[in-house]
């Protein structure tokens, strides 16, 4: 090395990163990504496509693309869905197209998805960042329930079973955050924070899809 030159040091890439947030009903997906994107954070949030009614504070195509049961079909079959799920009688979906577009102009992408469709897409782009949002506890995950949809009885449990199962799959993720309802701020941070460590990798993540 000539005198006054400087050994330039290894860089990570900037590689587009799939982010994809999971987690039981009721933990406050929906709501953290809202908050990241009040925040003005860098992500491209891919719009889940979903059967079930729309409720009277929700927008179509900025909330969900809400798609009749015909029409949700019609894009299996087509090959439209990185993967798709039927929960609770409904169906939901997340657009592919949406997926690599974003990819392809270099921006970071911020998936929305159940445990089985974190699990699918884990199969196909295993590259990818799983986080999982964890309640504080299942005593305040029952109370954001009730709070949703009213008092459930046995439907309550049946949820409540359900999500104690998928808190059971935390082995298949790379981070948990815990969402409290009156710090959404600070879980919207959190979820940034994991991605700009992320970045920060030598070995940087390739998402292939």
């Amino acid at each position: 090395m000539g005198k006054g030159e400087r050994k330039k040091l290894p860089l990570p890439a900037n590689n587009p990163l799939l982010v994809v947030i999971s987690g039981p009903s009721g933990v406050g997906k929906d709501a953290a990504i809202a908050k990241m994107k009040e925040l003005g954070l860098p992500f491209y949030h891919v719009v889940t496509t979903t059967t079930r009614p729309k409720r009277a504070s929700e927008k179509d195509g900025i909330d969900y693309r809400f798609v009749s049961e015909e029409g949700f079909k019609r894009q299996i079959k087509s090959n439209e869905l990185l993967e798709w799920a039927k929960v609770y009688d409904n169906y939901y979906g997340v657009p592919k197209k949406d997926v690599e577009k974003a990819l392809k102009r270099g921006q970071d992408v911020v998936l929305k998805v159940d445990v089985q469709g974190a699990a699918t897409v884990k199969r196909l782009a295993p590259e990818a960042i799983f986080i999982f949002l964890m309640p504080p506890s299942k005593q305040e995950l029952a109370n954001r329930l009730r709070k949703r949809h009213g008092h459930l009885g046995a439907e309550l449990k049946v949820r409540l079973d359900k999500a104690l199962q998928e808190m059971e799959c935390l082995p298949m993720f790379d981070y948990v955050v815990i969402t409290h309802n009156d710090e959404l701020e600070a879980t919207a941070r959190e979820i940034a924070a994991i991605v700009v460590a992320e970045k920060c990798r030598l070995k940087a993540r390739t998402v292939k899809l």
